[in-house]
């Protein structure tokens, strides 16, 4: 068995439309938004009553994917979106950009704010952690030197 890519990485939020506006603003294109709900998504997902939207949005190079999803039923168990980068599980999502000044003075002006600061790596990367939607910590790197 090998794996052949990376199909996506599945983000869940509770207001989808304020998810999809930032990962918009980013650059991701929304490739599109459905229901799912039934039998077929309750034994994939392992929950019993599933109704979800769900978004589907793309890398502008149309290598990579983000599917965002609101649960509207069952209820989630608790609420971890402000967990710190250091907790473990999927902690952020790391974006290749380009210009990370002119980027993060963008967000910043939709209020945003920084998790830390912005950083230089080596001669190699600049990079910093913005805080999104739901708490999802986005990290940005330009590639330098």
């Amino acid at each position: 068995m090998a794996i052949r890519r990376l199909e996506h990485v599945g983000i869940v939020v509770d207001d989808l439309a304020a998810a999809i506006e930032f990962f918009a603003q980013l650059g991701l294109v929304l490739q599109g938004e459905g229901a799912v709900e039934g039998r077929w998504v309750d034994r994939i997902v392992g929950l019993e009553g599933v109704r979800a939207d769900i978004a589907m949005m793309q890398t502008p190079d149309g290598n990579d994917r983000l599917e965002l999803t609101k649960y509207h039923s069952p209820s989630n168990q608790g609420d971890k979106r402000h967990a710190p980068a250091n907790t473990p599980g999927i902690r952020h999502v790391a974006f290749a950009v380009e210009d990370i000044d002119a980027v993060v003075a963008g967000l910043r002006a939709r209020g945003t704010e920084l998790v830390g600061e912005l950083e230089q790596y080596e001669d190699k990367y600049r990079l910093c952690y913005v805080r999104g939607p739901e708490g999802i910590i986005v990290e940005l790197a330009e590639k330098i030197g």
